[in-house]
């Protein structure tokens, strides 16, 4: 007899292929993601501390403690919520497609193509966003870490962390057009250090923190600081930016569901556990944070080092204690930008091989020895580095990439919840299920993202000048109204060939890549059970 291990291996493997058959896709990557692999993409994306770090100068000057350590435990809460409506749906349909590929199998006929090319581009916008802020903020990481060998004497100019950022995207690139196998491996190498990095300066921060840095219970928790020039109120809100930019990209699961093993299973917990853990651990870096970083803000904020968390570890580790923790900040960074890169081509490659892109037929293809898609690899680094380009309009624009990277994900999260609930079809859920919670939770997750990507649209100060203003306004609506040019373009655009997911196997009831046709809801195979959801059927005739 075989070994069950292998039978059960083997059914798995088997359902993944037929449920992704029954949604119109013959199996093209290898499916080498274990579960905490396929955890390890999202939550490597989060990058806990490296996140935080890129992004604290937002909630520092916008309440300050209150922001860091109450702004996020209030933001932590409510994209958990958008995480469990996202994970239904990808429990139903686990497809590298994703928020497009629901949004059109769930919208009504007469809307689902527009809608699917509305969410299949911000999703793509979304996703070189935020390739670009990840690897953004990596580049300011490692000028921060020549500012602080240098005893905070140093300052980089802006051509010189450009050219950082450009050497940093081109090593993604490359990076991202090795073998899934090994692209898979690295992920639980991720988790790891980022784990034992968020709880080292947990730990150690409070510990190495001088007398004169620490600060009483009463300013770390209530101690609120506004130097923008808001309103209070609103100046908190906009310290969302923090928690939003930090715990989002969580789709990138989503986007390995063709390579993740039990995609029905694995994908949708990967998404509400990235969050739930991000959340815990966050608040922790946030509240040892507060309690260490002394009352002078404005000495941080405008730091040679321009990294807040820079000085704040330079004043309680030192110089070379401060080196050593920020080198392992960088390289984890570094994996983040790089797990980005890779979600990020997968996503690409799904909306080409539905031909909805540019030169769909050249990124549309498949590396014949690594068997990855080398070309959308290419393709969204090549984008990232241009859309870096903003960053010589000065701060205000650079800051506009970290909004984008929000608010046009947002823009591909919210369209296909909503289509769940209020377009026309038949929803059958897979085997993560909220039951009678997903109304109200799918409801308030749509209502947050409404409203905080209505706020990521301001400038960071009320007084705005040409190079204060926020870029993201223009780079994300200018980019959807192109798209929608391209879309209605006369006897050439999209509205004319356009018509949503294309099916790539003939049989789209159930067929394996093997040729043979079984249920898509088979409940034992031999004497291994495989717990399979109902696909959401797809209707070729629109």
């Amino acid at each position: 007899m075989s070994d069950p291990k292998n039978q059960k291996k083997a059914a798995i493997a088997r359902g993944d292929e037929e449920l992704l058959a029954s949604l119109g896709y013959k199996q093209e990557f290898q499916r080498a993601f274990t579960g905490l692999e396929t955890f390890g993409i999202a939550f490597s994306i989060i990058g806990l501390l490296p996140s935080i770090a890129s992004v604290l100068v937002y909630s520092i000057p916008n309440g300050g403690p209150v922001a860091m350590v109450w702004g996020w435990l209030v933001a932590s809460f409510f994209i958990l919520l958008v995480g469990m409506s996202m994970a239904e749906l990808a429990s139903s349909a686990p497809t590298s497609g994703g928020l497009y590929f629901w949004t059109f199998v769930l919208s009504s006929p007469k809307w689902r193509t527009l809608l699917a090319w509305i969410c299949g581009y911000s999703n793509t916008i979304g996703s070189i966003a935020g390739i670009a802020s990840i690897d953004w903020g990596c580049a300011v990481q490692v000028m921060a870490a020549a500012s602080i060998g240098s005893d905070l004497k140093f300052e980089a100019t802006s051509a010189q962390t450009f050219g950082v950022y450009c050497a940093i995207v081109l090593s993604h690139a490359v990076v991202c057009c090795l073998g899934t196998k090994l692209l898979a491996r690295l992920q639980s190498a991720y988790v790891i250090l980022n784990v034992l990095l968020c709880l080292a300066v947990i730990v150690a921060l409070p510990a190495a923190t001088p007398k004169e840095f620490r600060n009483s219970a009463s300013y770390a928790l209530g101690g609120f600081s506004n130097s923008n020039g808001y309103a209070n109120g609103f100046a908190f809100i906009l310290s969302f930016l923090s928690p939003l930019w930090t715990i989002c990209s969580f789709d990138s699961s989503v986007h390995i569901s063709e390579e993740a093993s039990n995609a029905a299973t694995a994908v949708p917990w990967a998404i509400v556990g990235a969050i739930g853990i991000a959340g815990i651990l966050g608040w922790a870096i946030n509240v040892s944070l507060a309690f260490c970083m002394g009352t002078d803000l404005d000495a941080i904020l405008n730091s040679p080092s321009g990294q807040p968390m820079s000085t704040i570890f330079f004043n309680s580790f030192g110089k070379k204690g401060t080196l050593v923790i920020w080198a392992v900040v960088v390289i984890t960074q570094y994996m983040m930008g790089s797990s980005m890169v890779l979600a990020a081509s997968r996503q690409t490659f799904a909306f080409s091989r539905d031909g909805a892109l540019p030169f769909s037929g050249w990124l549309y293809r498949m590396n014949s020895y690594t068997k990855t898609p080398v070309n959308t690899v290419w393709f969204v680094c090549i984008w990232s580095i241009i859309l870096g380009l903003l960053t010589f309009a000065g701060d205000s624009a650079a800051n506009a990439i970290f909004s984008l990277s929000v608010t046009a994900l947002y823009v591909a999260y919210a369209l296909p919840i909503c289509a769940r609930f209020l377009g026309s079809n038949d929803f059958e859920p897979g085997p993560f299920n909220l039951g009678r919670f997903s109304v109200p939770v799918a409801v308030m997750a749509v209502l947050w993202m409404i409203f905080t990507s209505v706020i990521l649209l301001f400038p960071s100060t009320p007084q705005t000048t040409v190079e204060d203003m926020n870029y993201a306004v223009a780079v994300q609506w200018g980019t959807l109204v192109l798209s929608l040019i391209y879309y209605y373009f006369p006897k050439y655009g999209g509205v004319y060939w356009f018509k949503g997911p294309i099916p790539t196997i003939e049989n789209n009831g159930g067929e394996g890549s093997d040729g043979n046709t079984e249920s898509a809801n088979l409940e034992k195979k031999g004497d291994v059970e495989v717990i399979r959801p109902q696909a959401v059927p797809i209707d070729k005739n629109n």
